[in-house]
Formats: structure tokens, C-alpha cells, sequence
């Protein structure tokens, strides 16, 4: 299975760096994983609604141009489906067995996803209804597939 993770903006806190550096090295005996940063917007304290809208649009159109043709899209947001972990590596065999090995999970920056990239996902997942900056989603991500991959090879994983 290859995913790839498409998230806005640049990871700049050493211990999120470290962190998914050592996921990304857990990751590698089970899956092909590739982590494409798109740039974010810079925007100001004060930024109306409609600059903001703006912002995701813009953030939007990159992420998009970042998605291959002819994959399976999961879009992380806050209103999307909530599952377990277990659900999640169900859901990954599932996949694996429909013959989808190629997965995009997209993260957005601080303000979210546009309407498009949502538009385009073949699934809306949220990690948790709880908010966590965009950078550290990246992290809990990161953990949770490696945890769904532990799973699925009925390997033993805390819980």
C-alpha cells in the first residue's frame, strides 16, 4: 500500500519533526509513505472572514494540484467521521482488498479545508473532536496508521 499525506504548511517544532521521523521509520517495513507539503498563506491576526476564505481557497487549489489521478482521498476535518483505531485498520483492509493501494490522507492548515478539497474526498475523517494544531495532526496520524498497520499484521500494539 503507498499513502501519501498531503498537509499545508512546514513542521517547524523539533519534537514534531523527531516525532514523525520516527513514525515515518516505523512506517517503512509496511507501507510506501510519501509526505508532500504544500505552502500555506500567511495571513494576519485580524483577517476578515472573507480573507480567510480566501486563504483556504488558495491553500485549496494546491492541495488538488498535489493529488494524483485515480486515488482514494481521506480529507481530515473536524465534522468528519469519527472511528476507532480499529475501525481505521478495518478500514485500510478493506481498502488493501478492493484493490485501492494508493491512499491520499490530506491535513489543512489552521484554518481548515476549502469546499473543493472536501468536495473531492472519498472519505471525511475526523481524529478527534477535540482541536489540535495542524502540525501535530500530522503526528497523531502518523501514529494511527502505524497503529492500524500493527493491527492488520496482528501484531501486538498497546492500547
Amino acid at each position: 500500500m503507498q499513502i501519501r499525506i498531503i498537509a499545508v504548511g512546514k513542521i517547524k517544532e523539533r519534537f514534531l519533526t523527531e516525532g514523525i521521523a520516527e513514525y515515518e521509520k516505523r512506517l517503512t517495513p509496511y507501507l510506501k509513505l510519501a509526505i508532500v507539503e504544500v505552502a500555506d498563506e500567511k495571513r494576519t491576526v485580524h483577517s476578515s472572514a472573507g480573507q480567510e476564505q480566501l486563504i483556504k481557497d488558495r491553500e485549496g487549489d494546491r492541495i488538488l494540484a498535489a493529488i494524483p489521478e485515480g486515488v482514494y482521498v481521506v480529507a481530515l476535518d473536524v465534522r468528519g467521521k469519527e472511528m476507532s483505531s480499529e475501525a481505521l485498520a478495518a478500514r485500510m483492509h478493506t481498502w488493501q482488498l478492493a484493490g485501492m493501494n494508493s491512499i491520499v490522507m490530506i491535513i489543512g492548515g489552521d484554518l481548515g479545508l476549502s469546499e473543493a478539497v472536501l468536495a473531492r474526498a472519498d472519505l471525511r475523517l475526523s481524529i478527534s473532536p477535540m482541536t489540535f494544531t495542524h502540525q501535530m495532526v500530522r503526528l497523531i496520524l502518523l501514529e494511527q496508521v502505524y497503529r492500524a498497520c500493527r493491527i492488520n499484521s496482528g501484531e501486538p500494539y498497546h492500547k
